[in-house]
């Protein structure tokens, strides 16, 4: 089997797949890796590392003609260049485009959507968006403290006691849970809030305070992820939003729904009664955004507030978010790869669930019941 590795575009900084990964590859049997020119450039790791431990260098073209399987982050038309023998491995939020499955389905290719990975335990090591989300966390957190016009922690000087800052986290996922851990290192009085019970034993354990709301819809079927709530809730919740924001120096938003628009948790009215120089770290801005003024990949100011939306944070932490999103991969590939060969177990609850299409027809679940396929 010959492995390809593609170059990311638009300004994305990561790679798929790092040097220190390929010797596991090497032992799934893969006889040759290709890596396209400058790969990992932006991640701060050369050709010759590459080439150090094995891979070759290669083009586009000979990539995208001579691999059995080619392996990018974020899709960009390849599979249009493939044939139905090839394997394209990617991030490519299916649920997001029903139209991108559907030319898939006509197309008939064979693909693995790594944002489709099960929420289970066996599947951990495999989690893309768990390790891109820890890197989204941590890094909200600082771009928040450099925008915020005061200090993070509490400090008692001669010229007096500065007050410790005020943040609040919206959603205790993955990414709301490392900005809590972050924004406390940093000495900020931390408050989280999540329609999840089962988060506010994680929420309270990382020394931040519960934004308790009562009557929140919980579904156990969800793997992990909010669900849509009543009216009667989303309204109570909307107050208590309002009113902790009203005192919150920074506000870091990561609550969204698969296949749907992120929820508005921080409305226009909202933001009238924030402080001045107050700061919103938006990571759903992709899908909406939980901040009704929220524009996706700017950075703006609105009603004194500013408001950075960027759904992209682990890009900017390139090194450290491709080797995480790379040892998922090389994980993943375990099950995938067998003495060199493609093994197609759909018996295999992973590889049946993170496969987007293959042999005209959606495989994975999910996609399936999301976007309505029978």
């Amino acid at each position: 089997m010959i492995v390809g590795i593609l170059k990311e575009t638009g300004g994305e900084n990561r790679v798929a797949v790092t040097p220190d990964t390929l010797t596991a590859l090497q032992k799934y049997g893969v006889q040759k890796i290709l890596v396209e020119s400058g790969a990992g450039e932006n991640a701060h790791i050369s050709d010759a590392d590459y080439e150090a431990k094995g891979a070759e260098i290669s083009t586009v073209a000979a990539i995208l003609k001579d691999a059995n399987m080619v392996i990018k982050i974020h899709p960009n038309g390849e599979t249009d260049k493939l044939t139905k023998e090839q394997v394209f491995i990617a991030q490519m939020n299916p649920l997001g485009s029903k139209e991108m499955v559907d030319g898939l389905i006509k197309s008939g290719h064979t693909t693995f959507s790594m944002d489709l990975i099960p929420r289970t335990t066996r599947a951990q090591a495999m989690d893309v968006l768990s390790s891109m989300a820890t890197a989204a966390g941590y890094k909200a957190v600082l771009s928040a403290a450099v925008h915020l016009p005061t200090f993070f922690p509490m400090f008692m000087t001669a010229a007096g006691t500065i007050k410790p800052a005020k943040v609040l986290i919206l959603g205790a996922g993955v990414a709301g849970l490392q900005a809590i851990a972050t924004a406390r290192r940093l000495g900020a009085v931390v408050e989280a809030f999540d329609v999840r019970a089962a988060a506010k034993e994680e929420v309270l354990s990382l020394g931040a305070k519960f934004v308790e709301v009562e009557g929140a819809k919980d579904d156990a079927s969800a793997g992990g992820y909010a669900v849509e709530q009543t009216e009667e809730y989303k309204k109570r919740q909307a107050q208590a939003v309002q009113d902790h924001c009203a005192a919150a120096d920074v506000v870091i938003c990561t609550a969204q729904i698969p296949g749907r628009r992120a929820p508005i948790l921080v409305k226009k009215e909202t933001l009238e009664n924030m402080k001045s120089g107050a700061v919103i770290v938006d990571l759903a801005a992709s899908t909406g955004g939980n901040c009704e003024l929220t524009e996706n990949d700017k950075t703006v100011v609105k009603h004194g507030v500013t408001i950075i939306g960027d759904s992209n944070l682990s890009s900017s932490i390139p090194k450290d978010a491709s080797q995480m999103f790379s040892k998922n991969i090389s994980n993943f590939l375990k099950l995938l790869i067998n003495d060199g060969k493609l093994n197609l177990d759909w018996e295999d609850d992973i590889i049946l669930g993170t496969c987007l299409t293959h042999g005209g027809e959606v495989k994975s679940g999910r996609v399936k019941q999301i976007l309505k396929y029978d």
